[in-house]
């Protein structure tokens, strides 16, 4: 840090330590508390997370950030550990073993991960585009719940499961192939314009797939404005449009064409 160095450190995990030290003080015959742990057990942790921090210019300008990690008994966040960590933490990062079995990777927990700073650290545009998805995911969560009770399906319950299919899908990324930002801005633009909703899965795949290729080649001034300006002016908005009016009727030629070619060989 005094040199100028940024450090980043986990701990891995302080469920263990506290299990240690609560072990410790049984033996030494100090006062438990709550769940047997000591008294002091918050203060312990506190006194290390608050080491975290960043250092003035003049005393080197280095960084340490810190990154906990806490085990939940059968996934009770409500624990003693979990709750104190999540009190002097700036969030966190809930992942669930029941998504990870059901292949959504990475296991984020959308509704109980939470992040007190993450909207002032991102660019306007994602700022505007992310701002309601949180609440869309989770509404399609409770309601992919209901419907498992049920046989019969209104239409318009069909289009708001759709619909959050949709952004789960875009919430999944290939492994060892992190999105950049201006690809999640197109993503999330046209899934804001509600476009996708009318495509079927396959055809959403290769939207997410081919979309920021197709941007690049034909469209290479709107990448380098998200870029450089990270926010939705009415330029880049009208490229956006524009983009992905050109993207589908490309994609509507490209199955035009196919379509005969599969018919003759039948």
């Amino acid at each position: 840090m005094y040199k100028g160095k940024d450090v980043f450190i986990v701990f891995d995990d302080l469920t263990k330590h506290a299990w240690a030290y609560r072990e410790l003080s049984l033996l030494l015959r100090r006062p438990p508390g709550r769940e047997a742990y000591p008294g002091d057990i918050f203060y312990v942790h506190s006194q290390l997370m608050e080491r975290a921090g960043k250092l003035r210019k003049e005393l080197g300008g280095g960084s340490m950030t810190f990154f906990p990690i806490v085990n939940t008994l059968e996934g009770d966040i409500t624990g003693f550990i979990p709750t104190n960590l999540i009190s002097m933490t700036d969030g966190q990062i809930y992942l669930d073993s029941a998504l990870f079995d059901e292949g959504f990777k990475p296991a984020i927990d959308l509704g109980l991960s939470v992040s007190r700073i993450g909207n002032k650290v991102q660019s306007p545009a994602m700022r505007e585009l992310s701002r309601g998805l949180k609440l869309d995911y989770i509404q399609y969560q409770e309601l992919l719940k209901t419907t498992r009770l049920k046989a019969e399906f209104s239409e318009e319950m069909l289009n708001r499961l759709k619909h959050g299919e949709i952004l789960r899908d875009l919430f999944i990324q290939e492994k060892n192939s992190p999105l950049s930002e201006e690809e999640q801005i197109i993503l999330f633009y046209a899934f804001n314009k509600k476009v996708l909703d009318v495509l079927s899965r396959e055809q959403n795949e290769n939207f997410k797939r081919e979309i920021f290729a197709f941007a690049k080649e034909r469209f290479p001034e709107m990448i380098r404005e998200l870029r450089k300006r990270k926010e939705l002016t009415p330029q880049i908005t009208s490229m956006l449009d524009q983009c992905l009016i050109e993207f589908f009727r490309e994609m509507e030629k490209k199955q035009t064409t196919s379509q005969p070619a599969s018919e003759e060989t039948k």
